[in-house]
């Protein structure tokens, strides 16, 4: 049996949150939330990736598929979590109604470290994209300048209301795919398997060959969580959130592997494995001429703003959601046209001085060190919501007498258990270590937020 959920219409406003309504706030339908998925988990990574696994040969693309069939198991769980608790939160709600508050304040406490830090990374990689098309990292300053109005443009999309998220989310989806389809279904046509080079070039066994080249792969999926963290502002939640979920995980997996095969039978395997930009190698490849860096740069911005949009909204919902439940200070329980500004405002501050301070520090050893903390920081919420499944199929909680559906789950949560479990050793053992002293590092805050909870209870 679920917990109790808001009722008010389409779970977009609360009845505390006058400024959650009005024009500029409205839900999401099936269209909007499948790409505000599919937009957070296709970033710009996408453009080197078949580069990174190039070494291991065409090996890694069994690594793919089984990280695939992986991340659409966990897509499933989150669909199934939603249609029992359909509230703004996704695995922060899920955690704490399953576990109590503190796996909640855990839960919105990692993801919160996740979604700033990882804006942060996005904008600076999207600055030497842009330096393609563009001559805007000539100096630290001007590099820093850029990045910090690529951080502030979404959020002045999302200080707007929902809506206009909704509608940058939608154009920047569309948009960056036209050009990651013509090189995932054009190069199709001019595919030589001659060109894809050895099956295991990585000098190891076929077992440890795909182990490592899902090293690499295991953080292509984040972001599958993406309309079950904003499920207050889907319509029809219960419904909508797991398909959009689904749709959204596996059109993104399309994408990755015909445009990984594509690379692979288009561009030379020796040259493949040196490549620092193997979508533009693949388009000059196909079409010839000089034109491919600048159109795979263009659709990398596209990408990564359409990525920096999304993941503002999304670092702002756990805090909120957590907020109203007293786990995070109250400031973040302000609302305003749909979208918590006041958690809007702290993150984008937040990843601009992280990002000010890769550029003006003249080292980016810090800078690195944090990017690779948030690949353990975004599992553990992964990890916590398919604990909560699986805590809600053992005790029978809520679910169906259904015999056949009980195993189907069961298996479903244990295969994304899994996945979750990988993800976080694939972050490796300095990144868990780093991420463990983030993690509990909140605990101080808990404490504090805890004892006045119980303070105005007495």
């Amino acid at each position: 049996m679920a917990t109790a959920v808001d009722t008010t219409p389409a779970d977009t406003t609360d009845a505390t949150d006058p400024g959650g309504a009005g024009k500029h706030s409205r839900s999401f339908g099936l269209p909007v939330a499948t790409a505000l998925v599919m937009g957070n988990i296709i970033g710009g990574g996408i453009f080197t990736l078949p580069a990174s696994i190039a070494p291991y040969g065409t090996v890694s693309l069994i690594a793919f598929g089984v990280l695939t069939v992986a991340a659409i198991a966990l897509a499933l769980v989150f669909g199934r979590l939603a249609a029992r608790d359909p509230r703004t939160g996704g695995p922060y709600v899920y955690a704490r109604e399953a576990f109590g508050d503190f796996a909640g304040f855990l839960t919105a406490w990692s993801y919160w470290i996740t979604g700033w830090v990882s804006n942060a990374a996005l904008a600076v990689a999207a600055v030497g994209y842009l330096n393609v098309v563009l001559p805007v990292g000539g100096s630290h300053w001007s590099a820093c300048l850029t990045a910090l109005v690529l951080l502030w443009l979404p959020a002045l999309a999302n200080f707007a209301g929902t809506r206009y998220v909704g509608a940058v989310q939608l154009v920047s989806t569309v948009l960056k795919f036209v050009p990651l389809l013509l090189v995932a279904v054009g190069g199709l046509f001019f595919f030589d398997p001659s060109r894809m080079g050895p099956f295991n070039s990585s000098g190891h066994g076929a077992v440890g060959a795909v182990s490592a080249s899902a090293a690499l792969l295991l953080f292509s999926y984040l972001g599958v969580e993406s309309a079950a963290v904003s499920a207050g502002e889907v319509r029809d939640a219960r419904r909508n959130v797991g398909r959009a979920t689904v749709i959204g995980t596996t059109g993104a997996a399309v994408v990755y592997l015909l445009g990984t095969l594509s690379v692979f039978g288009t561009v030379p395997h020796d040259r493949l494995v040196h490549s620092t930009a193997p979508f533009s190698d693949a388009v000059t490849a196909m079409f010839g001429g000089g034109w491919g860096g600048t159109a795979v740069a263009v659709a990398a911005v596209i990408s990564m703003t359409g990525c920096l949009n999304g993941w503002t909204l999304l670092s702002a919902q756990t805090p909120y959601a957590a907020a109203k439940d007293g786990l995070f200070p109250a400031a973040f329980a302000r609302r305003r046209r749909g979208v918590p500004t006041f958690g809007v405002a702290v993150t984008a501050v937040l990843a601009s001085l992280l990002t000010a301070y890769n550029y003006l520090s003249g080292s980016t050893r810090v800078f690195d060190v944090l990017v690779l903390v948030t690949t353990f920081t975004a599992t553990v919420p992964y990890l916590l919501a398919t604990a909560a499944q699986l805590f809600h199929l053992v005790s029978g909680k809520g679910e169906s007498v259904n015999r056949s559906r009980l195993v189907r789950d069961a298996v479903i949560t244990t295969v994304a258990a899994g996945f979750s479990l990988w993800l976080m050793a694939g972050a490796g053992y300095a990144a868990v270590y780093q991420g463990t002293l983030f993690l509990f590092a909140g605990v101080l805050g808990y404490a504090v937020l805890a004892a006045r909870r119980r303070r105005s209870a007495s």
